[in-house]
């Protein structure tokens, strides 16, 4: 982009900082420039900005802006299990406050159905949970929308914005039915709706830009009185750490949590989180940037008798094909719309009859990568850069807290199970865990940003809480009771843990212990499977104490669980509805009413994957 000096109402000098600023600007921050000299034609004035300051106040100058004379009211309800949907309802609905509109931010948990008939504008975010499922927190207003009760809303305008992970097979399908559904009952859309990936900015952006547009189209404009002008203020935001725009966080310690002779590899990582300004609560989770293993990367280049240092565009950058498949291209994980794209540079029928068939797609996916595609399927008819669009970008990897920042002002740690196994007589390595376990040491740095988890937290100080987490799942335990014992709290705690073997793979046992010692846990019961003849694991223990479980679902206790959702999650959840109808003579059905009030009630939370 080049300004022109003879006709625009800036000097010399300032065209050439003008180029220089915009050349240097990122797709995300040109339209929040755009927006955000659209919104004003104020002359302002920037105040001092020290070195460590994080923002600076804009106030303009008294003159006259465009405002909304009347505005309407906007429901933005959010569908959020990790977080990621809640974060972009609370800034889109932010923003369409500084426009003048009315607006009103709800989970859907929170939502009163009964509000369905006097909504205007409905913006709708949600993520989808598993296979094709709803988040905890959806679930019931999803139900009531598929329900017969469910309202006409021919009055309603409404958009989704749909938020999955394409390496699934139902993409986004809980924004998708939200879409259908609300079409059906009569809503009219504003703009169509947008289905993101993991990597989910751009078009998050694009989308919520569209429907700014069309909400402000009609509105009245009206002038500011001089006392409102000048009193009206704009906060450049702090630096905000994304996928975009990662911290560098320095390894301060890694550890090896599990002992010698055991089947499996626990990394404890801690990092530096110094001069960052990343602040973190127990529960949320860390974001860290991988990148793809050398040898793996090396090997389809070579499978592809591709140039490694061959010059390719992705997005707005142009990089290396080693670069690009290193740091910023996924080529582990398979879906049926990546093989579909692929499909389009070869003849291999094996590979088009593979993509027909549901159950052999999903079970040869599973466990394998891009590199025995292209050694099973070939030839392919692509060159180096239409290869790159077939894929998509790297995600990050989230791992659950572990550590309390009241404990460690400055750090933040993380519990990282080191993935490896073997598929076709070939070693697979989980991209991002080996990394940390093979060829990160303590000093190396790592790209990471917090991702907050609002439906996992701690309740009052006082409340019970009920923590079932084996392996990994321990690691959000660990910040709960750091983090209780740093505020003094006095409810009770109950923690039950699994691993497989007792003397190997109890992980942080000597924390635990000294926790348990103290009174900051109250009870520990642990199930190792592999230590005696019979398999034991956490939903037996939890079935062991099934009249104690349910006096402290009686008095009030939160129950959390953290883990496999495939198994345990599934096997925990059965065994409460178990206890919960044999200790309180109830029937099955009743039971699991009495679960699905604590869940509503935020008293059964779950962090599963």
């Amino acid at each position: 982009m080049k300004l022109e000096v003879n006709n625009s109402p800036f000097n010399e000098q300032q065209v050439t900082q003008l180029n220089e600023l915009i050349r240097s600007l990122t797709t995300q921050q040109k339209i929040w420039l755009t927006g955000y000299l659209s919104a004003t034609s104020l002359e302002i004035n920037v105040g001092t900005v020290e070195p460590n300051q994080s923002s600076v106040a804009v106030v303009p100058a008294q003159a006259p802006a465009a405002v909304q004379a009347k505005a309407k009211d906007i429901t933005v309800l959010f569908a959020s299990q990790t977080g990621t949907a809640q974060g972009l309802a609370k800034k889109y609905g932010e923003q369409l406050k500084e426009l003048g509109f009315e607006v009103n931010v709800s989970s859907m948990s929170d939502f009163k159905t009964n509000n369905l008939k006097k909504l205007d504008h409905l913006l709708v975010i949600a993520s989808t949970h598993g296979e094709g499922e709803p988040p905890d927190n959806a679930i019931s207003f999803y139900n009531f929308l598929q329900g017969k009760r469910a309202p006409k809303l021919d009055h309603v305008n409404y958009s989704v914005l749909s938020l999955g992970d394409s390496s699934y097979e139902f993409f986004c399908q809980t924004g998708k039915d939200f879409d259908a559904q609300l079409e059906k009952l009569g809503a009219n859309r504003i703009v169509d709706r947008v289905d993101c990936d993991l990597d989910f900015d751009e078009q998050a952006t694009a989308w919520f830009e569209s429907v700014k547009g069309k909400l402000q189209e009609g509105a009245v404009e009206q002038t500011l009185s001089e006392k409102e002008a000048a009193s009206t203020v704009l906060a450049i935001p702090a630096t905000e750490y994304s996928r975009n725009n990662p911290f560098h966080a320095e390894v301060l310690e890694k550890i090896n949590l599990n002992g010698e002779g055991s089947n499996k590899e626990t990394i404890h990582l801690e990092l530096s989180l110094e001069e960052s300004g990343l602040t973190y609560e127990p529960g949320d989770s860390l974001a860290i940037l991988p990148t793809n293993n050398e040898n793996l990367v090396n090997s389809l280049i070579q499978a592809l008798s591709f140039d490694a240092n061959k010059s390719v565009t992705v997005g707005e950058n142009v990089v290396s094909l080693q670069e690009a498949l290193t740091n910023v291209l996924d080529i582990t994980t398979l879906s049926k719309p990546v093989l579909e794209k692929i499909s389009e540079f070869t003849a291999n029928n094996e590979l088009q009859e593979l993509l027909q068939n549901r159950d052999e797609l999903k079970q040869y996916i599973y466990g394998r990568d891009l590199l025995d595609v292209v050694e099973k399927f070939g030839p392919f008819t692509w060159d180096e850069q239409s290869f790159v669009t077939t894929l998509r970008k790297l995600p990050s990897r989230q791992y659950s807290i572990s550590s309390s920042q009241a404990a460690y002002p400055e750090e933040v740690h993380v519990t990282i199970g080191a993935v490896r196994y073997e598929v076709d007589g070939r070693q697979r390595l989980g991209v991002c865990s080996t990394e940390i376990a093979d060829r990160i040491e303590v000093g190396d740095k790592v790209r990471v940003y917090v991702q907050q988890s609002p439906n996992f937290k701690l309740p009052s100080d006082e409340t019970p809480i009920i923590m079932i987490g084996p392996g990994t799942g321990i690691a959000p335990f660990r910040s709960f009771i750091q983090e209780r014992e740093e505020r003094g709290a006095q409810g009770k705690s109950w923690l039950f843990f699994g691993d497989q073997h007792f003397v190997t793979d109890f992980l942080y046992q000597t924390e635990w212990q000294r926790w348990l010692k103290d009174g900051v846990l109250t009870k520990l019961n642990v199930a190792f499977s592999r230590d005696q003849e019979e398999k034991v694991y956490v939903q037996h223990k939890i079935e062991q104490h099934a009249q104690e479980v349910y006096e402290w679902l009686q008095q009030g206790a939160v129950v959390y669980v953290c883990g496999d959702k495939d198994h345990m999650a599934k096997d925990v959840h059965e065994t409460l509805i178990n206890v919960i109808a044999k200790q309180g003579n109830k029937s099955k059905e009743e039971a699991e009413e009495y679960l699905t009030e604590l869940k509503a009630q935020k008293r059964y939370q779950r962090d599963v994957y």
